[in-house]
């Protein structure tokens, strides 16, 4: 009942903006990872790359740069689980402390909005933080995974087990790379959610502003065309 009489200090427009932003992130996630044949996204084009270097670890001697590419994944996983645990942290001191969100409504004139209303707020902010957080780790225990059965790999090329093993290791590599990714859409969609600070009307400019900054990144960006077409290289 309390939630409810507070959920009800927000408009119709509020509702309707964070249906949005909500939506936006959960398509957006399904149209990267699932694009389509005719135009796939880098995430998707990053995961044949991937299978390609565990086809080439079965041969390769010796095999430290594999495990230093994969550490180094790792601790790239590692620093930004610890910066989301931060915000989170940061966000629920924010939470909890009512006069200083009164007075960041007064540095934003927007002295007339209740507390509360910016409790919901930054509460939607934390779950994006908190989403993040679990994506970063998890990818973290996966590029984990891949390094316990990348070693499991034969040394030699021509064991029956060898490629097969080289290829569980890849799909768990790509697995950790897409829940890293997750985390960072996560992130986006966090920062982009800030503007709702301001009303509903910033959070749907923000929220197409994340769109096409995760759209062109995914399909349109320099990175892309390079991983598809060698010769746009500029000499």
């Amino acid at each position: 009942m309390v939630i409810y009489d507070r959920l009800g200090n927000l408009t119709p427009l509020d509702a309707a903006a964070v249906a949005v932003l909500l939506l936006s992130w959960y398509l957006i996630g399904l149209w990267i990872e699932h694009p389509g044949r005719r135009r796939p996204s880098v995430t998707v084009i990053m995961a044949d790359y991937r299978r390609e270097w565990f086809r080439q670890l079965v041969t390769r001697e010796p095999r430290i740069f594999d495990a230093q590419v994969v550490a180094s994944m790792r601790q790239g996983t590692s620093f930004f689980a610890s910066t989301a645990i931060l915000a989170i942290g940061g966000a629920l001191a924010l939470i909890g402390n009512t006069e200083r969100l009164i007075g960041v409504a007064e540095d934003l004139t927007l002295s007339g909005t209740p507390a509360t209303v910016w409790q919901i707020k930054l509460i939607l902010i934390t779950l994006f933080l908190t989403n993040s957080f679990l994506k970063f780790v998890w990818s973290n225990r996966l590029f984990g995974y891949c390094s316990v059965v990348m070693a499991s790999v034969p040394n030699n090329a021509s064991d029956p087990q060898a490629y097969a093993r080289a290829a569980q290791a890849g799909e768990l590599n790509i697995r950790a790379a897409w829940n890293f990714n997750r985390g960072l859409r996560s992130l986006y969609f966090a920062l982009g959610t800030l503007a709702w600070m301001l009303g509903p009307v910033p959070l749907l400019v923000a929220n197409a502003i994340t769109l096409y900054i995760l759209w062109e990144r995914e399909f349109a960006s320099t990175s892309r065309r390079i991983l598809t077409d060698p010769n746009s290289l500029k000499s």
